[in-house]
């Protein structure tokens, strides 16, 4: 036999599941209008600290030639799990692609969403209130598309990063896909690119 669950305990659980039904009920009322305009707001901000982040550690520049530093790209990518979708060496781009997370791993996207999930729900709350906090950060759905471009620069070679996300799938929220990842997503993936890139090219080749 076992032991009955204290009162207390069964009150909290059934105002707990209440709550979640009343909200799961009114997010079926939030009009698509409201949804497409919370979820631009997160884009906006989004996006102002996606630029940032790139105008910090978007680019760097190795002392060595444009073909090695294409090459040590190219290599970089496949061994981070992602597919080439374009490459043009002569112009030094190179377009890749993976399934998201990646280039981050599960423990890595999570940790992510630890740090941006709350800012996201601040955002979203504005206009969606309670409901806000129903949206997750949910990579299932969609790529996460790299572009990379290496140009001669004096002394050596740039590498600059984009990275972005592309929807391949339809969400199951029911809330319209954000165009940038969360920001701690993309500072530790960027920060796996360049290890991955300079693991290819001689030691102390980077120049800043």
């Amino acid at each position: 036999m076992g032991r009955a669950m204290p009162g207390g305990t069964v009150v909290r659980r059934c105002v707990q599941l209440c709550a979640i039904v009343l909200l799961a009920l009114a997010a079926g009322c939030v009009s698509d209008e409201r949804k497409i305009a919370a979820i631009q707001d997160v884009n906006e901000v989004f996006r102002a600290d996606y630029e940032r982040i790139l105008a910090e550690d978007g680019t760097h520049t190795y002392n060595v030639p444009r073909e090695q530093a294409f090459e040590a790209a190219r290599v970089a990518f496949g061994r981070l799990g992602m597919r080439v979708a374009d490459q043009s060496p002569d112009l030094g781009y190179l377009s890749v692609f993976a399934p998201a997370p990646q280039p981050l791993t599960r423990d890595e996207w999570h940790q992510a969403a630890q740090v941006d999930l709350p800012k996201m729900h601040e955002i979203l709350y504005r206009r969606l209130w309670l409901l806000a906090y129903l949206v997750p950060f949910e990579p299932e759905g969609l790529d996460v598309v790299v572009n990379a471009t290496a140009l001669e620069v004096r002394g050596g070679t740039a590498i600059s990063l984009t990275m972005r996300m592309r929807e391949v799938a339809p969400p199951k929220t029911g809330y319209p896909r954000r165009e940038y990842a969360p920001p701690t997503a993309v500072r530790i993936g960027l920060r796996k690119i360049w290890t991955a890139i300079e693991r290819e090219l001689p030691e102390g080749t980077r120049q800043y």
